[in-house]
């Protein structure tokens, strides 16, 4: 059993690892580090968290396992400050949606003072944001995504592996540069383009969307995400990100220039194809 698990960024993530943790009798004391202490209240209140701070050194400094969940770009800023805090011995692992930056720091840190460090992404989550949106059973079944490498302690990886699978996960694993590859193509592209079909939608014809239907809106979802952490996610993978694009705009052009074309032929046997690879997921 974890004796302290110090919880970085109470929301939808950190704050739904806390509530599995606590269902899950994962650890003996819950800490959570915030920079609103206000927003940390409603954790302690409903006994998600045991203690609250905003002073990450305290709130990381007794803890034997660590779990980052601030946006990508902070997780990497706030490493080095966590290295120096975390005591001898402990685990370290993170929830950001890139991880070759993250993994960068984390060994570079790790030629100064050796501790257990393994990146995760769990493949969860929602477009609400925040505390509110948090639930124990948001990892039941989901796929969780670490990133080992060949300097990646063996003690490291079944720690982090046994935390996110007593959370209820499925964990794979894949190397830094694999893993935000994968990100590209399956969650941020499709991120990216629907934010661009909303746009292009409010130029084309906003008026439109006074009659937008179940379906339109169930496929832009995700649109109505916090900006400031898709912000982050794209800066962070941004090569792979604009070679996933590049591929987007492959296929958008292929679609566009057979509906150009007027051969219904051309645009079944485009849209054949994309249905049969779509019914090829499990």
């Amino acid at each position: 059993m974890i004796q302290t698990l110090a919880i970085v960024g109470v929301g939808l993530l950190g704050g739904s690892v806390a509530k599995a943790a606590r269902a899950a009798a994962l650890a003996r004391t819950l800490v959570g580090v915030g920079r609103d202490a206000a927003r940390l209240e409603r954790a302690l209140g409903d006994g998600a968290l045991d203690r609250a701070t905003t002073d990450l050194e305290v709130g990381v400094r007794g803890a034997d396992f660590v779990l980052l969940a601030a946006p990508v770009l902070a997780i990497e800023a706030l490493l080095e400050r966590v290295w120096r805090a975390a005591p001898d011995g402990a685990t370290l692992t993170d929830v950001g949606s890139t991880k070759a930056g993250i993994v960068r720091r984390a060994e570079a840190l790790a030629a100064g003072r050796p501790l257990a460090f393994v990146g995760s992404h769990p493949m969860a989550g929602s477009e609400q944001s925040g505390y509110g949106a948090a639930r124990a059973d948001l990892f039941e079944g989901a796929t969780v995504l670490v990133t080992p490498t060949d300097r990646t302690e063996p003690r490291a990886l079944k720690a982090v592996t046994g935390f996110w699978e007593a959370l209820g996960a499925r964990v794979s694993a894949l190397d830094p540069e694999a893993h935000d590859r994968a990100v590209a193509a399956i969650s941020h592209l499709p991120h990216a383009v629907v934010d661009a079909l909303m746009d292009a939608v409010a130029r084309f014809a906003p008026e439109a969307l006074e009659f937008a239907a179940r379906g339109f809106k169930d496929t832009t979802r995700i649109a109505a995400s916090d900006p400031d952490m898709w912000a982050d996610i794209f800066l962070a993978n941004r090569t792979a990100l604009g070679a996933s694009l590049g591929a987007f705009r492959q296929a958008l052009a292929a679609l566009e220039g057979a509906i150009a074309g007027g051969s219904r032929e051309e645009i079944r046997a485009l849209l054949a194809r994309v249905k049969a690879a779509r019914e090829a997921l499990r």
